[in-house]
């Protein structure tokens, strides 16, 4: 729900929901009083391929996060990702419109307007228009123009946009699951409000989310996002590629993962034994961890090469100055901050979720990170309606919703 006490955020990934409950407390600050999560069934690759499964998924996470926080859920800030996701960046421009040149909010709508594709391909609609900065004249680099004089205002914008028929699914499964969606934000970009610090964005940094179904990365320099994408790809990969090799059940196999897996086989010492259970109820047998290691490392290689790939179709990639901050699940393998290390040669951190109080303990896994950062995203959105600031993207949202209704 997000009213003016609380918000939540609905994280729906491949491998797991999570909701996470928080309250403004007397500093104004976002504090935590739930969480639920529940594994996901209904989707691959970020996209829902099963309804009904996605939303009693949701509905279970939901009702977790309900009975820890003694609240009910009513509305949501909703995370999105998969590999439907597609990014560009465009330009916009206006005249400014008041005969004493003065530059007003209307001015700067206008020009993000301007800035938006004429035509969409039919199966393609806007999730995110982000300005990037503006220029005045010939002033460049400038993040706020309103009330600055000039005859030509001009905005370099990212654009996100999505799968028009996977974006639908997930607004049905939620609306179905009892709730209504205050806003849906790419996954990466309410990451980044729990996880990157403001020198970081202006330095240059990237992002990359090691999640169940896909591997999503965002580049930010200069305050602003600059590039993004999706890796179809993730640690469902890993997991099934120990299923394989191991001939054990997927189950097994991802709890395996999680126990002793490594991203690097030179980490793992070659007499550490482990017992991985058999097909069918057979007898389990003793293996190697570094035989374990030694499935892991290459498939992880090849996930973090495409990423690689992916960033340098960016000209931002080469300005990264303070390097790579990993989040997801696949971040908390042993091994990965070396083998991401040895691929990009950057430096690499593991991002914890920050800027949020309660049950600190939880919130500070970066398996939460979407989660907090949609809290934190929320309630930037909230403090810009009460300052009658204008919020990004509800415009689309309502004709999406309308779209649905008719579904409904």
């Amino acid at each position: 729900m997000a009213t003016e006490e609380r918000i939540v955020g609905l994280d729906i990934g491949t491998t797991k929901i999570a909701v996470i409950i928080a309250e403004i407390n007397e500093s104004q600050k976002p504090r935590v009083i739930g969480i639920g999560t529940s594994r996901s069934d209904g989707l691959k690759k970020g996209v829902v391929i099963n309804l009904e499964k996605t939303v009693e998924s949701i509905a279970s996470a939901v009702d977790d996060a309900e009975m820890v926080a003694q609240a009910k859920v009513e509305s949501v800030f909703c995370g999105i990702a998969g590999d439907h996701i597609r990014s560009i960046n465009s330009r916009g421009v206006i005249s400014v419109s008041r005969s004493d040149r003065e530059i007003t909010s209307t001015d700067v709508e206008k020009v993000i307007e301007a800035a938006k594709p004429v035509t969409l391909p039919m199966d393609r609609e806007i999730i995110h228009v982000l300005p990037q900065e503006y220029k005045v004249d010939d002033q460049t680099g400038i993040k706020d123009p309103i009330g600055m004089m000039g005859v030509r205002l001009e905005t370099d914008v990212h654009i996100v946009t999505g799968a028009v028929t996977a974006t639908q699914n997930i607004l049905r499964c939620v609306k179905k699951a009892g709730l209504e969606i205050e806003d849906l934000v790419l996954q990466p970009l309410a990451s980044s409000y729990a996880l990157l610090s403001p020198d970081e964005q202006e330095l240059g940094v990237a992002l990359i989310d090691l999640g169940g179904g896909t591997t999503d990365f965002a580049l930010f320099f200069d305050g602003s996002i600059r590039h993004t994408g999706v890796v179809s790809l993730g640690g469902k990969n890993v997991t099934n590629d120990i299923a394989i090799g191991l001939r054990t059940p997927v189950d097994q196999a991802e709890e395996i993962k999680k126990v002793y897996g490594s991203a690097m086989s030179s980490l793992v010492a070659s007499d550490e034994m482990i017992e991985v259970p058999a097909m069918g109820g057979g007898e389990p047998k003793q293996i190697s961890r570094n035989v374990l290691a030694a499935i892991i490392e290459p498939r992880m290689e090849e996930i973090l090469s495409l990423t690689l790939q992916e960033m340098k179709k960016s000209s931002f990639y080469d300005l990264l100055a303070t390097g790579i901050v990993l989040t997801g699940g696949g971040s908390l393998m042993e091994g990965v901050v070396e083998l991401t290390e040895k691929t990009f040669d950057l430096p690499v951190r593991i991002g914890k979720p920050q800027g949020i109080d309660g049950l600190e303990e939880r919130t500070s896994s970066p398996i939460y990170a979407t989660g907090v950062g949609l809290i934190l995203y929320g309630w930037e959105q909230m403090k810009g309606e009460k300052s009658g600031g204008r919020l990004k993207g509800k415009g689309w949202l309502r004709k999406m919703k309308n779209k649905l209704s008719q579904y409904l």
